[in-house]
């Protein structure tokens, strides 16, 4: 059992043993490297000040992630190379990235510019397979906030800098840091602390089933993207925390026939692939998740098992009919993705059991799929309402479905009175959805919060069901959907 939090930090090996569980990165940097460069603007992952890059080892190639620091744990950076703005310059040379920001004049107060340009320094040494465009740009820095609506020569700055291949001395050194890096890797447990309080990161599920059961008071932390805030914001004290970033296998994407199954600890940016490939209305549902430093650490298990009724991803995945699995010491149980969520803040979920994984069909020759996403800024925003739609079709005559919302009820929910309103209608005869538009308002009694009213979120959904039965009913136009037109749906098929 390895005792130390070890990363790399300017060509030499950090070493943390004696910290509190919830140090942030962003802490450590500032407060004990003095490292002021990184800003804390927000302190809840949402205007992107705080922003470094981790430089990770993934399958033998590095890869540059920019994350939150100020919601990140200091110890979710083992194993990894921490990179922030000071580091970029050579010298007196800047990198291509800051010359590009001066020259486009792409800052003008300064105090978000730092975290704009540890975006752009993992955009520029991004794979990709088209060439950079300013939508890219656009979601590569959604998650960053500039009060000086300085976003144009942003923007400019990033196509200027980033369309090439990497020739920087990040690029000149990765064959020394893979080294490096791989010489931190090992197969140990992380335990730092004492029983009463400690931060814990197990490398294998036996090992986690193990130290859980043992410390079921402890808190599960994914990619800390919630649980970051309890810590920033409601200054919880959390004496007990284990990581689950180092436990092998909870990251595996298993895509069969039938089914793609995600690992408990596959990120949402991870995630986008294999989502869309389902269906594109679930890869721009993602694209909207956050921004790009949240779905780089927050995960598919952690937007589960948060419970939140506001979640993106569960509402989308019960519509597809996803199933559960989980485990607690050597067993496991599987069960509908619905019926985890009991009620607020409650989930079937003994104590000591976590999340392993998450199936989720994939759609037959006869299905259908609708989901959108409703919330008062288009990026980096909570759900006001998310609907989500599986139709199953003979002909233009419904013959199933599945409707499931987030933001309507304590929990993401179904709709089953509206679900059997729809059973045997027909998707080119309006008339026959009218019943299942009004058993929407038996379906959920929504509340009204500062995302929206209650009366709003009844109109929504009634909308958004209308909106799938016309667009799969295909006689969707362009301005029913908010990316472009999809092909047109043949109900006949």
């Amino acid at each position: 059992m390895r005792r130390e939090i070890t990363f790399l930090r300017r060509g030499r090996e950090v070493r943390l043993g004696d910290i509190a569980p919830t140090l942030t990165l962003l802490d450590y940097l500032r407060l004990t490297e003095h490292a002021v460069g990184t800003k804390e603007g927000c302190a809840e992952g949402d205007c992107g000040a705080c922003t470094v890059v981790l430089r990770k080892l993934v399958d033998d190639r590095l890869v540059y992630q920019p994350v939150n620091s100020c919601i990140l744990l200091a110890g979710q950076a083992d194993g990894a190379e921490v990179i922030t703005v000071e580091d970029l310059a050579d010298g007196a040379a800047l990198h291509p990235v800051q010359q590009l920001m001066v020259d486009q004049h792409g800052t003008q107060c300064g105090f978000c510019t730092p975290g704009f340009i540890m975006v752009l320094l993992a955009l520029y040494h991004a794979e990709r397979a088209a060439p950079l465009d300013r939508a890219t740009v656009n979601d590569w820095i959604a998650g960053n906030l500039c009060r000086c609506t300085g976003y144009r020569p942003i923007v400019d700055a990033a196509l200027a800098s980033c369309g090439g291949r990497p020739a920087d001395r990040f690029a000149a050194q990765e064959r020394e840091v893979a080294r490096a890096l791989g010489a931190l890797a090992d197969d140990d447990d992380l335990f730092v602390g004492s029983d009463a309080s400690f931060f814990a990161a197990p490398a294998s599920v036996a090992s986690l089933a193990k130290l859980y059961a043992a410390h079921s008071d402890a808190v599960l932390v994914g990619g800390a993207t919630d649980v970051g805030l309890w810590i920033t914001k409601q200054l919880q004290v959390l004496p007990k925390i284990i990581w689950l970033g180092r436990v092998r296998g909870l990251d595996a994407i298993e895509d069969a026939p039938d089914a793609v199954t995600f690992g408990a600890m596959v990120s949402h940016e991870a995630a986008i692939p294999s989502l869309a490939a389902i269906d594109p209305d679930l890869g721009e549902l993602m694209r909207r998740f956050a921004g790009k430093q949240i779905r780089t650490v927050g995960t598919i298990g952690g937007n589960i098992a948060n419970g939140s009724p506001i979640g993106d991803t569960p509402p989308a995945l019960i519509a597809l009919g996803a199933t559960l699995r989980l485990q607690k010491g050597t067993k496991q149980r599987q069960l509908a993705l619905e019926d985890f969520f009991l009620a607020y803040g409650k989930q079937d979920r003994a104590a000591g059991e976590i999340v392993r994984s998450v199936a989720v069909p994939k759609l037959k020759a006869n299905e259908r799929f609708r989901c959108y996403k409703i919330s008062r800024r288009f990026d980096q925003d909570i759900s006001a309402a998310m609907g989500a739609f599986k139709f199953t079709l003979a002909g233009s005559r419904i013959e199933g479905v599945r409707i499931a919302f987030g933001g309507m009820a304590a929990t993401p929910k179904r709709a089953p009175q509206a679900e059997a309103a729809l059973g045997g209608a027909d998707l080119a005869n309006e008339a026959s959805w009218q019943p299942a538009l009004k058993a929407l308002d038996r379906d959920f009694t929504p509340i009204t919060d500062q995302r929206a009213s209650a009366a709003y979120r009844g109109d929504v959904a009634r909308a958004l069901l209308r909106k799938a039965l016309i667009e799969v009913g295909g006689r969707a136009t362009p301005d029913t959907r908010v990316v472009g037109i999809r092909e047109t749906a043949d109900a006949s098929s």
